[in-house]
């Protein structure tokens, strides 16, 4: 098939070039590159809000679903001089990476341009990548799980976080589980941040052990139950934000929701066909997030107790 005629899009002052934007990228509904931008277009002050000043890493897919699915660190080559980035470093690898750091939406447009479907970003901002400002619990679902355990499990994190004093943001995973964000003072490195969200995470444990699990080994754990994923916190772990599209068939959604819709929420409600509308008629459900910033300290405290118990958090 041809390449289709590129197409330009004004976005904020900036236009951005779209080359083939006939390309299908999701052949159950035939959704295609076109779409994609739309639909980017359609959640803009969401999307930007969930990515801004974040490194970001890219799940590309050149050519649609189809295709090869590439995990891109480092900025595409042929960017256009208003396009931002920070530098991080890997040094495990002995390494760097000028990784997309989104303030505007022409940014993630570009992104789609270039084949981007899916945004995952950092839990800290470039100001001070070492320092995360976003706690993530992330309710996954072992593959003999039930999402009615998830929304039950959901119910006694907002228990926890209630009398914490936290405020959580819920969202959808665009796949099986459910996310919940948490702002944070950047007081604590990625190590602390990740042993605070395990002695959370044991703390849910021990008012649903019948629903959740903490064991760290994959092998170990019980197939029914949900994973609270405290390693989400560690560095350079990264989720897909609020908004983002999902390499999925059915082009699912990352969507934000209230507490209250938990209980009746599918996973399955949320795609780029069907989020656009509830955006327009709801907003931005996560617009508020940076304005709950919690000090994690009593979660530092919980895990400095269950260490003194012999609880100990295991090495990433």
């Amino acid at each position: 098939m041809a390449a289709s005629p590129a197409i330009e899009f004004e976005v904020g002052g900036r236009t951005v070039r779209v080359s083939n934007p006939d390309r299908v990228y999701f052949p159950a509904s035939g959704a295609t590159k076109r779409d994609l931008v739309e639909y980017y277009l359609s959640v803009g002050d969401g999307i930007v809000t969930a990515l801004r000043e974040r490194p970001c890493m890219l799940h590309r897919f050149p050519d649609g679903l189809a295709g090869e699915k590439v995990h891109q660190k480092r900025l595409p080559r042929g960017a256009p001089d208003w396009m931002e980035t920070v530098r991080v470093t890997f040094p495990r690898y002995n390494r760097t990476a000028d990784e997309l750091c989104v303030t505007e939406l022409a940014h993630v447009i570009w992104a789609v341009q270039m084949s981007t479907v899916e945004f995952h970003p950092w839990n800290s901002r470039r100001a001070d990548v070492e320092s995360p400002d976003e706690w993530r619990i992330d309710l996954d679902p072992m593959p003999e799980c039930s999402f009615d355990r998830v929304r039950r499990v959901a119910g006694v994190v907002h228990e926890v976080l209630d009398e914490l004093g936290a405020v959580g943001w819920p969202k959808t995973s665009g796949g099986h589980g459910l996310h919940v964000y948490v702002r944070i003072r950047p007081d604590w490195g990625f190590g602390d941040v990740r042993r605070a969200a395990l002695a959370f995470a044991r703390e849910v444990e021990r008012r649903a052990p019948d629903d959740v699990t903490t064991t760290w080994w994959r092998k170990d754990r019980d197939p029914s139950k949900v994973f609270l994923d405290f390693n989400q916190n560690a560095r350079d772990h990264t989720i897909a934000c609020a908004y983002s599209v999902r390499g999925t068939e059915r082009a699912t959604v990352s969507t934000p929701v209230r507490w209250d819709e938990i209980p009746d929420v599918s996973p399955d409600d949320f795609t780029m066909h069907t989020v656009p509308a509830r955006f327009a008629e709801l907003g931005d459900l996560h617009a508020g997030i940076d304005d709950a910033v919690y000090d994690l300290r009593p979660l530092v405290e919980w895990a400095e107790r269950d260490e003194r118990a012999g609880l100990h958090t295991p090495e990433e």
